[in-house]
């Protein structure tokens, strides 16, 4: 579901010229949340409008805060256009790891650090533990989804910093049900727990987020991605 924003009350949308509103229609109306491509927008004006009046109707209708150009990571060479009332797809986007179509890692290195930093004080966490001592610390001005902190988590694991468990109810794990998926610092050595064994807890394209966008040339792809090249060499 596309995230609307309220619309802007003093927006002027009725006092576009006539073709601005084709455009407008079009690229509001068709495609939401995806935004359009440039190209296909002008294939799906039912008029042929000249090149020079549809740069002119696009320019206006963003000084006019009614459109926005978003970027698309699959094809950053592409100029898409989406309505400012809706928020770019995590298809196109990337999620919230991306920002401006790159991959924002110096956010992910801070979330990775909290991560780490609760599971230490914690000793034993599961992710819901996670998520509650990060929200109360007021480490991050926005909420992160359990999602996201799943996501992040799994890197730390790879990273070999972490170790994800099983719990036995007992000892450490007194207060975790049993067979509750829990989180440990590796350095503090075993604890009672049991391994999670699995492929899909091992190769990290079993967990990834991306893996759908993920192809051999692409802007995500094996050959780039680090957590593919450890467990490789693991």
């Amino acid at each position: 579901m596309s995230k609307r924003k309220r619309p802007d009350s003093n927006a002027p949308s009725d006092s576009l010229t006539d073709h601005e509103r084709l455009i407008y229609d079009v690229i509001r109306s068709n495609k939401q949340d995806m935004g359009i491509w440039t190209r296909d927008m002008k294939r799906e004006l039912k008029v042929n409008l000249p090149d020079n009046i549809v740069t002119k109707s696009i320019k206006s209708l963003q000084n006019k805060s009614l459109i926005k150009e978003v970027v698309n990571i699959h094809n950053k060479g592409k100029k898409h256009l989406m309505a400012v009332e809706f928020e770019p797809s995590k298809e196109i986007s990337g999620g919230a790891w991306y920002s401006e179509g790159s991959l924002d890692t110096e956010f992910i290195k801070v979330v990775k650090s909290q991560c780490l930093k609760q599971i230490i004080k914690l000793k034993v966490a599961t992710l819901e533990g996670i998520s509650d001592s990060i929200k109360r610390s007021g480490a991050f001005k926005v909420d992160l989804t359990k999602q996201q902190i799943e996501e992040i988590v799994r890197a730390v694991v790879l990273d070999n910093q972490i170790m994800e468990v099983k719990s036995n109810g007992s000892g450490e794990f007194t207060n975790i049900p049993v067979g509750k998926v829990c989180y440990k610092n590796v350095s503090k050595g075993g604890g009672g727990g049991e391994p999670k064994t699995g492929s899909s807890a091992s190769v990290p394209c079993g967990v990834c987020p991306q893996i759908n966008f993920c192809t051999p040339d692409g802007v995500i792809s094996p050959k780039t991605c680090v957590y593919y090249t450890k467990w490789l060499d693991f």
